[in-house]
């Protein structure tokens, strides 16, 4: 079929006057040959197929506009069904409130002739003919003679009890007019069912009219491409594909591939063009590949030696780009100072130490990395160039390097090596350790020329290596400081369980400046710091410290979250002063939440950081919904408290942007994945919330989150929450009545005696006295006493007015000054605390658990 479809071309060809390649010799008009062809039979099959189709769209055409026709025809049959359906019901519901006087039929009934009309009229429109729509209107026009003429006034008789209603003379006019208006609608379906079935025949003879179109003009659009694509693969495809075949040969290096002379059209000139430049290349390779090598290899050693900071990837690097291509074997050999980020020992005989081996095989008797070796440099000068590289061309005739490396010149020997070079690795005047290439096993021994490449690698890996050394001192004094500053491991509270994970970024930006803190407050409540310091290095590390220590201070003097962040936000406003020589610009941001597990109310404000996720205790996770102020160092821009009510057992996420964004990963889909993974990770959770179930979540979701080292410090803070339950707290509201001051202490040493807690009963019941005294001798009301029995006694006394005690000494005549003295030297700690309302004044006692020390 390809055969005659070509034939056919040719001859269409020849009829058009289309030059041959044949008789026109290798000129235009064979490179016209087979362009004329091709546009021909591409111009013939577009013909073929557009006919095809356009029969086939003909008969969907016609298809469709049947099936639209019977979808009509069916509309107006059902639509006649519930108009006669309506009228039956008009009847139905007349009948029986003539009969029962049942309010229920006449409310049917108002319905049903309510409707008639619309639905009447509804029929009229969709009739699919005159003489429907004429039989459409008679039933219209006899159903509202019904209901206008008949059923409304018998309506109307049944309604004033007139016997009339249900008289045989009403009735059978009634059955008159019904059978009427059904042998109208007995006329219209039928008719209408006769134009349907009418109209289904015409659809099955549209369908396989359409069905044989089809099947004609894709059998005939298929032979049709078949028959074009055999010609196109005949002509084009094979010729070329063997072209590209030969060209992927060529580009191996096999310079001997070569293309057989068809001369078919313009694939000779093909044939002819990639015969000529496959010699081209064969001649002039070989005089290339030398210098190429060369430079290839320098090139590929800067590139590929120093892409990380690390001094052992360096040197590995530098022996895998060395072998094979410049060595059959190489080693590096650096100082332990050096791998150690410090100066490398001055002096000839320094210790070494084996951090990269590379070769074609793995049986050469070379030490193994990790372990000590001494060092070769050491030679007489003549066996070295002027920048200090050793060259051995002929290792079996070299008596000075067999004199200076006696034990290991018989092993090298024997295995089969032949020659070697040995380059310095020297920077700024420091010799940090060398590098050896090593030749054997039957191949070219070194030649001077080769010492050049040698002492190149070894200057550029001489740098990398130094980069790296400068840079793991600098990385690890700043990790030095950074651990330093963190706290070591968080205080157990009674407030919340927590687990975290800290990852310093592993980049070459350094160390950066996130925290993370867990803060005890008075009262069982905690804070929850995270932070993140703009930088990184020993700057950002130190800058973090003064921040986590500012945070701690203010968190001790009891602000509400947006009142802390406003006084470190002035903090870090003053900071680039002191700084403005090394860091110029600073700026931060923190979270501060405080978690009361008596009301499980948590509060907390944003400046410029990410809100947390909560975990619920059913599994649902969750934003927390609040504004992000400006960061900290803005100024000038307010921070909002946002409070939240969590329930016992909720576990609060709290994170530093480093875990949900980088360069790779947009803000939001980091915060979808993290809120996934704590979704996915939360069913692990310990119902009866153990700690280790609590630090396996951490550990989940960060593996799920970084896939290797972060580009940036990662913080994740989880902290699940607890509840005091009633029994552990109670309130009193105390009247502004000194005489009311006995009765505090009984009910505070009562409730101690319902605690069996009479240890500290004396105690409590002197700083009872003294604080409500207080409150109702400086304060204001509304006045409260609450003790708190948790690890330790809490007592506390809050109070209307805003002014804060001063711990003073009394005088000897003072009548007053030793009260708060007294509750200072009693309690284990007191303080006060502020808020919108007044002021409160705590202290604490410790209880001695069961298995203390008395």
């Amino acid at each position: 079929m390809t055969f005659a479809f070509e034939q056919l071309l040719l001859g269409a060809a020849a009829e058009c006057g289309a030059p041959m390649a044949d008789g026109g010799g290798p000129g235009k008009a064979a490179r016209r040959g087979l362009f004329a062809l091709t546009a021909l039979a591409g111009a013939l099959l577009a013909v073929l197929v557009a006919v095809a189709f356009g029969v086939l769209f003909w008969s969907i055409n016609d298809l469709r506009d049947a099936n639209l026709a019977e979808r009509h025809s069916v509309a107006a049959e059902n639509q006649a069904r519930l108009v006669d359906n309506l009228v039956l019901d008009v009847e139905t519901h007349q009948r029986g409130f003539v009969i029962s006087r049942q309010p229920v039929f006449l409310q049917a009934w108002d319905v049903s002739q309510g409707h008639f009309p619309a639905q009447a009229q509804e029929l009229v429109s969709i009739s699919t003919s005159t003489a429907q729509r004429s039989l459409a209107q008679q039933i219209a026009q006899g159903g509202e003679s019904y209901i206008r003429d008949y059923s409304t006034p018998v309506i109307n008789m049944a309604q004033r009890g007139d016997p009339r209603a249900s008289s045989v003379a009403v009735t059978l006019d009634g059955k008159r007019r019904v059978d009427a208006l059904r042998s109208l609608f007995d006329r219209y379906t039928t008719t209408e069912s006769a134009a349907l079935t009418a109209r289904e025949a015409t659809t099955d003879s549209d369908a396989q009219h359409a069905t044989i179109a089809a099947a004609v003009g894709i059998g005939a659009s298929v032979l049709l491409i078949a028959a074009y694509s055999g010609y196109m693969t005949r002509v084009v495809v094979w010729p070329v594909r063997r072209a590209a075949r030969l060209a992927t040969q060529l580009a191996e290096g096999d310079l001997t591939a070569r293309m057989p002379r068809t001369g078919a059209r313009e694939i000779g000139q093909l044939e002819t063009a990639f015969n000529t430049m496959a010699g081209s290349l064969e001649s002039s390779l070989e005089q290339a590949q030398e210098a190429h090598r060369r430079l290839r290899l320098l090139y590929d050693a800067g590139m590929a030696v120093g892409t990380s900071l690390d001094v052992a990837q360096t040197a590995r690097e530098l022996v895998r780009v060395a072998v094979p291509r410049f060595a059959d074997f190489a080693t590096v050999d650096l100082a332990v100072s050096v791998l150690q980020g410090g100066e490398p020992a001055s002096g000839d005989g320094s210790p070494l130490r084996r951090v990269a081996r590379e070769g074609v095989r793995d049986d050469a008797p070379l030490d193994p990395v990790g372990g000590s070796v001494q060092s070769a440099l050491p030679v007489p000068l003549t066996g070295r160039s002027g920048s200090g590289a050793m060259f051995v061309r002929d290792l079996r005739t070299s008596t000075a390097w067999q004199a200076g490396n006696r034990q290991e010149a018989g092993r090298v020997l024997d295995y089969g090596m032949n020659s070697l070079i040995i380059a310095p690795l020297f920077e700024q005047d420091l010799l940090m350790g060398a590098v050896t290439f090593w030749r054997g096993h039957g191949s070219k021994p070194f030649e001077k020329e080769d010492v050049a490449d040698a002492e190149e690698l070894a200057s550029k890996a001489a740098v990398a290596i130094d980069n790296a050394r400068r840079y793991t001192r600098e990385r690890e004094t700043a990790l030095t400081l950074q651990r330093s500053l963190l706290p070591q491991q968080l205080p157990e509270q009674p407030a919340v369980q927590i687990a975290y994970r800290y990852l310093p970024t592993g980049t070459r930006a350094g160390v950066g400046g996130d925290w993370l803190d867990v803060i005890p407050l008075s009262g069982t409540r905690v804070a929850l710091v995270v932070g993140d310091v703009v930088g990184h290095g020993i700057h950002a590390a130190a800058t973090m410290g003064r921040l986590r220590t500012a945070v701690r201070t203010l968190a001790d003097v009891d602000l509400q979250p947006d009142e802390l962040l406003t006084q470190l936000d002035d903090l870090v406003i003053h900071l680039p002063r002191a700084y403005e020589s090394t860091t110029g610009e600073l700026g931060a941001t923190c979270l501060y939440a405080i978690y009361d597990p008596i009301s499980r109310r948590c509060s907390l404000a944003s400046a410029g950081h990410p809100q947390p996720f909560v975990i619920t205790p059913d599994g649902a996770v969750t934003a927390v919904s609040g504004h992000a102020g400006p960061p900290l160092g803005v100024g000038g821009l307010p921070f909002e408290t946002t409070e939240v009510e969590l329930a016992e057992g909720s576990v609060l996420a709290l994170y530093s942007d480093g875990l949900v964004h980088s360069r790779e990963l947009d803000l939001g889909q980091g915060l979808d994945r993290l809120r996934q993974a704590l979704a996915s990770s939360a069913e692990s959770l310990d119902p009866a919330g153990s700690v280790g179930s609590l630090d396996a979540v951490c550990g989940t979701v960060m593996d799920a989150l970084l896939a290797g080292p972060p580009a940036d410090d990662v913080a994740l803070l989880l902290a699940r929450t607890r509840a005091l339950s009633s029994d552990q707290v109670v309130t009193w509201d105390i009247p502004a009545d000194p005489t009311f001051v006995a009765r505090a202490r009984a009910l505070a040493t009562e409730q101690l005696e319902m605690w069996r807690l009479e240890e500290p009963s004396f105690v409590t019941e002197l700083v009872v006295s003294e604080l409500v005294t207080n409150a109702i001798r400086y304060g204001s009301s509304p006045i409260q006493l609450r003790l708190i029995r948790d690890t330790a006694l809490i007592c506390e006394v809050s109070d209307g007015s805003n002014t804060a005690p001063h711990l003073r000494r009394a005088r000897i005549f003072d009548e007053g000054g030793r009260g708060l003295l007294l509750v200072a030297q009693l309690t284990q700690r007191w303080g006060t605390r502020h808020s919108t309302t007044g002021k409160t004044i705590w202290c604490e006692q410790a209880l001695h658990t069961p298995g203390q020390e008395q």
